[in-house]
């Protein structure tokens, strides 16, 4: 009956609430005030939940395809509409299946928004599938989180069946053991040691999905706990890591695109959907998903004023890992220590570089406010543009001859290519104080582009290029001073715009978006970038000025090092190889927190996060399973 009842609520839900006549993602940006009621906020949610389910549901009737797919289906079926050419579209669909964790995911959501609508002809095709078709787990984070989640649910749905009714060769009951295990250990990696996959761009879906898929049609109480706890703490990171609802680096995985239109990445639907401040991409991408039973999720209001309502600047500091390491490390899974300063007018953030992920990450930028960031390009940052067999080798379980080629062909286009822009190195050093980064590059010879990329926007205005050395400019109300360590030349940013599949994997075709990538080619290398609110200064040229006046000293040989006195006044010493110093204190990274800052705060291996803005608070407590909510007095 519980299952059934959140089919129900969600119907109920959304049936009283019209759907909009424009996409949202099509539609002027959306206004990012506060919404002080909680009801009128619960209202607004629920609105934007039935605009993505009705939207999926009339996909054939748009033009937008020719049949429906996996999430038109489960929306159709949520709306009771269609029964009957969903029943026979699952049929259709479950003669040839598919394999893998973004096969896994959509059937699941046909399987149980319909198990009260389906034909029986239509789950049993689906319950065939399940038993006949080989499942592929994949080899990352979210890969697992989804594969895992899905056989869990599965497995519960169809109980005490021997391993003969499974692809696993497993009963019922082992496959809940073994997927239940290895989902507790994820958590539990992630609430003492950090995410892998930490601020992603686009995988934050693949962790959200299965976790509200949790929520909804799990029958254990302790995963439908777990879910909605994880989920709160995935929200609440991203809530922290926004400036107006769009993500900003680092991030361990992102793309070609969403590493320059910051906005372009499913974050922003999330964003849209639980904070209302910021437009969804087109078609609503993956999120189709979420939005099956995203009434069963109500945002904590505490997370949402860390979204919307901040009061001033902050400095938050958070304890991630890397992709685990197979090979040529100490260690399986290196430490990242990620910083993130925040203010209303741009966010700067960082790790302390190496290697997070060997094809995707993005190691630090400063992104400023605009207002409207659908086709802007708001943010800075270098590079280096680090190809490697041997660095692929150490993360990857393959042949080696064929990874980089491989890499290219499968959707990562920019790769191997010596102008690329996402890139995470190990010849790269970062430190961040507030505002201020200092990024430090010693490539040693024999390695592939040997040079640092620094990304200019074509939004910037009143680029300038000193005599001092600096390179000032401004973007939106924020103005930037960028000095390269070494001798640069000027080149065209060329992005990349997917063609039409000829069978032979991914093809693309490159473009200049208009903006423009400062290429130094010089192994020993660095970048220093200050940001500061354009409020701060009489004019642009009192605060070229003051970043003129600041005492900076550096030196590339025999390594590249910085001495430089910030904006902020704090002295900064920076030396390849070494620890960063702060007015003369070396950075220890042994006393980083899991979480440090004023709304979220959690020790290392504690599994406990705390979460405060104002007078709310809420702590998810992994150990005992419980959620606690608090007012606390002024």
């Amino acid at each position: 009956m519980r299952l059934q009842f959140h089919s129900i609520l969600s119907v109920a839900a959304l049936a009283v609430l019209p759907a909009s006549a424009q996409p949202s993602y099509e539609a002027p940006h959306p206004d990012i005030s506060v919404v002080q009621d909680p009801a009128t906020r619960r209202a607004q949610y629920l609105q934007r939940v039935n605009e993505v389910i009705t939207w999926r549901a009339e996909i054939v009737e748009r033009g937008d395809a020719e049949k429906m797919d996996l999430a038109s289906v489960s929306a159709n079926l949520l709306l009771g509409r269609k029964i009957d050419q969903c029943s026979a579209r699952v049929i259709e669909m479950m003669s040839e299946p598919g394999s893998g964790p973004f096969w896994m995911l959509p059937t699941v959501s046909a399987a149980f928004s319909g198990r009260e609508l389906l034909s029986e002809e239509a789950q049993a095709s689906i319950r065939n599938a399940w038993r006949t078709t080989y499942q592929l787990r994949g080899d990352t984070e979210n890969h697992f989180a989804m594969y895992y989640t899905m056989l869990f649910l599965m497995s519960e749905l169809y109980p005490n069946e021997p391993g003969s009714e499974w692809y696993t060769g497993k009963s019922s009951e082992e496959n809940l053991a073994e997927s239940k295990e290895y989902l507790i250990d994820w958590m539990d990696l992630m609430t003492t040691v950090g995410q892998g996959e930490f601020n992603p761009t686009h995988y934050i879906g693949e962790y959200a999905i299965p976790m509200l898929y949790l929520v909804s049609w799990a029958e254990d109480p302790e995963m439908r706990i777990r879910g909605k706890m994880t989920l709160d703490w995935l929200f609440a990171g991203l809530a922290a890591n926004t400036l107006n609802g769009v993500l900003r680096g680092p991030n361990s995985r992102t793309d070609d695109n969403s590493v320059i239109e910051r906005w372009n990445s499913l974050s922003s639907f999330f964003s849209w959907l639980n904070f209302g401040n910021c437009p969804p991409t087109k078609g609503f991408s993956w999120g189709n998903y979420y939005a099956i039973v995203a009434a069963n999720y109500e945002l904590p209001e505490v997370i949402y004023r860390i979204a919307t309502d901040r009061d001033g600047p902050f400095e938050q500091r958070d304890l991630k890992r890397s992709r685990h390491r197979w090979r040529y490390s100490d260690v399986g899974k290196a430490p990242i220590y990620k910083t993130t300063y925040v203010t209303d007018d741009y966010a700067v953030g960082s790790y302390q570089g190496g290697m997070a992920d060997p094809i995707q990450s993005h190691v630090w930028d400063v992104t400023w406010a605009v207002p409207d960031p659908r086709g802007a390009h708001p943010t800075m940052f270098s590079a280096h543009p680090y190809s490697s067999s041997k660095g692929m080798q150490m993360y990857f379980n393959v042949r080696p001859d064929t990874m980089v080629k491989a890499v290219a062909a499968e959707g990562k286009p920019s790769y191997d290519e010596p102008d690329k822009l996402v890139a995470c190195s190990p010849y790269e050093q970062v430190f961040q104080n507030l505002d201020t980064v200092v990024a430090l590059y010693d490539i040693p010879d024999g390695i592939r582009f040997p040079q640092i990329n620094g990304f200019f926007s074509k939004d910037l205005v009143n680029l300038t290029e000193d005599k001092s050395g600096w390179i000032f400019a401004q973007g939106g109300d924020t103005y930037l001073a960028y000095y390269p360590l070494a001798d640069y030349d000027w080149i065209a940013h060329q992005g990349y715009r997917r063609l039409p599949s000829t069978g032979n994997g991914y093809r693309y075709e490159r473009f200049d978006t208009g903006s423009k990538v400062l290429a130094s080619p010089h192994q020993k290398n660095g970048t220093i970038l200050q940001a500061a609110a354009t409020s701060e200064f009489k004019d642009f040229a009192d605060f070229q000025s003051a970043i003129r006046a600041l005492p900076l000293s550096f030196k590339l040989e025999p390594t590249p090092s910085v001495s430089l006195r910030t904006l902020r006044g704090k002295k900064i010493v920076c030396a390849y190889g070494k620890p960063p110093r702060i007015d003369g204190k070396p950075l220890d990274y042994t006393k980083w927190k899991l979480f440090e800052g004023p709304y979220l705060n959690a020790e290392k291996g504690s599994r406990k996060l705390t979460i405060t803005h104002g007078q709310l608070k809420r702590i998810l407590d992994f150990n005992a399973l419980t959620i606690s909510d608090a007012v606390m007095r002024n």
